[in-house]
């Protein structure tokens, strides 16, 4: 399979054989050719040569509908669903079963029992086929794009990222699914970051790397410092940089005492300067909301916050940007990039809008700052829409750099960004810390949490549960945000 655009070669002669009952990983950087690769699978784009063949059958697409009619079905990373339908409405769009032929009326009572038949066959409780997608979790959003992919009778699903914005005890389900799958025969194609998902779930893994394939070999035989080194061409000798001995923890920077509001209750904790303090806990624990509450986007109701031993009343976001507090949020493209604007209107946006007299030093410095991050673009012209997601959060770190922060408020800084993107992020994080800033980072990757974390914070039920040392084990922090240990416990 090749396919190239505007004469650039995006995948070149890409060989790939998925076998019935097996979770075939693919994995590479941004930019491999993964998401081309997925596409033409999916009837999305048409390659410039080479075969598909399903079955035994040599099958072409040049619709979606095409694909999914010839038995390959794709759960993309952005869902595509009718948030005020139903799920059975959703699953069966375009195919609804009538009553009379293909004209008479709907068959609403047959379209929900075959529903909650598809859903009981992948193993799900507690959905209902009239239940409306709006008032569904993502996670449960997500079991709908499955059930829809399987209805269409799929001898091949692909999965883009399906873990991205779920919690951990979701991706136990999501698990369980693809096991039930793989027991009726379904190839599943998986597409991730997170190396620890690929060597759970996956039999065989295929490597990309500029368009080219690098390697196909039975997971079994791979580590993931082989896995790493396949992907980005080089090894990465320490996967988390390790704290540089430069660096020592200077005096309390941000301090919360008893900060209470609708979405968390009496939290008290300090972060000192050159510190990384990473919070940990499920999804809905209040770790996003904590990190809102500190930058201004929620009011402080009770208790009290402190910037450098002074009392720091923040009303507003532009009163924590003023107050020198960045925040890297979770969805940047939702809430941290204008995506239709260029490199470098993204990454002054801040300092413009909020510290006009800096905006020309910041021009002057931001080549450099983004040419430091390894921004790979053609041009600071460029729209940030068309970067992949590592070069997209290396130009949200840029433009909160342009304010010179005191406290970095990072919520799940490397969701969505291939292996060599991650490894730049927390090196900056190091970087940071050497230069005298605070780091408080939400992550919902236990390895990450535990591998730059100087403490860990664990949060439930909108709560501080307790706090946990540096290298304490995976197992220790699931404990105490399900409320199996306490602080003392563990200690």
């Amino acid at each position: 399979m090749s396919k190239s655009f505007f004469g650039n070669t995006v995948l070149d002669g890409l060989d790939l054989t998925l076998r019935a009952g097996e979770v075939h990983g693919l994995v590479g950087e941004n930019g491999a050719g993964k998401s081309t690769l997925m596409k033409m699978l999916a009837g999305v784009y048409t390659p410039d040569s080479g075969t598909i063949v399903v079955g035994g059958e040599q099958v072409s697409f040049s619709h979606p509908v095409q694909a999914q009619r010839a038995g390959v079905s794709t759960v993309f990373q952005e869902f595509n669903l009718l948030l005020e339908r139903t799920i059975a409405e959703n699953i069966w769009l375009g195919r609804e079963p009538r009553r009379f032929g293909r004209v008479g009326p709907v068959d609403t009572a047959r379209m929900r029992r075959d529903t909650d038949e598809l859903l009981a066959g992948l193993g799900v409780a507690g959905l209902k086929a009239g239940t409306l997608v709006r008032s569904l979790s993502v996670a449960e959003q997500q079991i709908v794009e499955i059930a829809k992919a399987v209805s269409f009778d799929a001898k091949v699903i692909q999965m883009d990222e399906p873990t991205a914005a779920l919690a951990d005890h979701e991706v136990e389900l999501l698990y369980a699914i693809i096991r039930r799958l793989t027991d009726r025969g379904v190839a599943i194609v998986y597409v991730s970051h997170r190396l620890k998902e690929i060597f759970d779930l996956c039999q065989t893994i295929t490597v990309l790397k500029d368009g080219q394939h690098v390697a196909t070999r039975p997971a079994a035989e791979l580590s993931e410092a082989e896995l790493v080194r396949l992907m980005v061409g080089r090894p990465l000798t320490t996967y988390f940089p390790e704290k540089p001995a430069d660096v020592s923890v200077g005096d309390v920077r941000l301090a919360l005492s008893g900060v209470g509001n609708g979405y968390v209750d009496g939290v008290s904790l300090e972060v000192r300067a050159g510190e990384i303090v990473g919070i940990a806990g499920l999804q809905g624990s209040g770790r996003t909301e904590l990190l809102e509450t500190v930058f201004g986007v929620h009011p402080v109701a009770r208790g009290s916050i402190t910037l450098d031993g002074a009392p720091l009343k923040v009303g507003s976001p532009r009163q924590g940007v003023r107050a020198r507090l960045a925040f890297i949020t979770e969805d940047r493209k939702a809430k941290g990039l204008a995506l239709n604007q260029s490199i470098l209107d993204n990454a002054l946006g801040v300092v413009r809008s909020v510290f006009p007299r800096r905006t020309t030093t910041a021009r002057r410095e931001m080549p450099g700052v983004l040419s430091g991050l390894d921004v790979a673009a053609a041009s600071l012209g460029q729209e940030v829409q068309f970067l992949s997601g590592g070069n997209q959060q290396k130009v949200v770190l840029a433009r909160w750099l342009s304010i010179d922060p005191l406290v970095v408020l990072m919520d799940e800084p490397t969701r969505g960004i291939d292996v060599g993107a991650k490894h730049r992020v927390y090196e900056l994080m190091r970087e940071l810390t050497r230069a005298g800033v605070a780091v408080l980072m939400v992550s919902s990757e236990l390895p990450e949490v535990i591998g730059m974390s100087d403490r860990i914070l664990v949060m439930r039920d909108g709560t501080l549960a307790g706090e946990l040392s540096a290298g304490a084990t995976e197992e220790a922090v699931l404990a105490m945000a399900t409320g199996a240990t306490s602080e003392e416990d563990a200690a």
